[in-house]
């Protein structure tokens, strides 16, 4: 099998789930043509765990992690079935602890992306939570230890933002603020430079990188998805945009 791509969404807000957008375009566009996999791994910043948790269930429950939004929104069911093999296997090749923990589901970082890039929920998830007290070069490289999953036909999916400050959300913005534009900028600029490690000390972006997030539950998605990836894969970057002023919705893909 040739190696699957590994996946990062800037996944925004929830309403992406029933709105239709040039981001959800773009979402479905990328799921109908990237190779099927044999089950998903997401890694969602809404799954912000202490420790490293994995669900290894054959079913999992639909989550709905958010209020405040429209009836339709927790009508959606995301019925994919779990991925125990696969999430087995992911858990022998962490080199950390790693908790079995079926008390979750898939959360709405997870079902709002997959329910638009693959509807019939057809293919097999399970989702890695980010440990909270773990730092940046840990999430890399628990990215870099599961990288093995792609030659398995799993796809590594983060779903998160770059730029995620709710508190300074202006919903009277079409675009971001300068500071958000700078901190896409400077992360996507080391991203398809291949500098990592500038990413990962994200810090040099300056003063705009203080007001990118307050926690790294929504950055924290890329690291895994950057630390799977190959040097010779070939970078896309897609969705490229902030929105409301502090919230970008720039994805990334990387494949061989």
């Amino acid at each position: 099998m040739s190696r699957m791509p590994t996946l990062f969404v800037g996944h925004g807000s929830p309403m992406n789930a029933i709105e239709e957008n040039q981001f959800v375009e773009e979402w479905k566009r990328i799921g109908s043509r990237i190779p099927e996999p044999k089950a998903i791994l997401a890694v969602s910043a809404h799954w912000y765990t202490d420790y490293t948790r994995i669900m290894t269930a054959e079913t999992a429950k639909t989550i709905y992690d958010m209020y405040g939004f429209p009836k339709a929104l927790y009508e959606i069911v995301y019925n994919a079935k779990g991925a125990p093999h696969f999430a087995r296997l992911a858990k022998s090749m962490l080199s950390a602890d790693v908790v079995e923990d079926n008390s979750w589901g898939y959360d709405h970082g997870t079902w709002s992306v997959l329910h638009r890039m693959y509807p019939k929920a057809d293919i097999p998830v399970f989702q890695l939570s980010v440990d909270k007290n773990a730092s940046v070069e840990q999430h890399y490289k628990i990215g870099q230890e599961l990288c093995g999953l792609r030659e398995q036909g799993v796809l590594i999916f983060g779903s998160g933002n770059v730029v995620h400050n709710l508190s300074r959300v202006n919903w009277d913005m079409e675009d971001g603020y300068s500071w958000a534009e700078e901190f896409d900028d400077y992360i996507m600029e080391n991203i398809m430079a291949r500098r990592d490690e500038a990413v990962l000390d994200y810090k040099k972006a300056g003063s705009s990188a203080q007001l990118a997030f307050p926690m790294l539950d929504h950055f924290a998605p890329l690291l895994y998805v950057l630390g799977a990836a190959k040097e010779e894969d070939e970078i896309t970057v897609f969705n490229k945009a902030c929105v409301l002023g502090g919230l970008s919705m720039t994805g990334y893909l990387f494949e061989s």
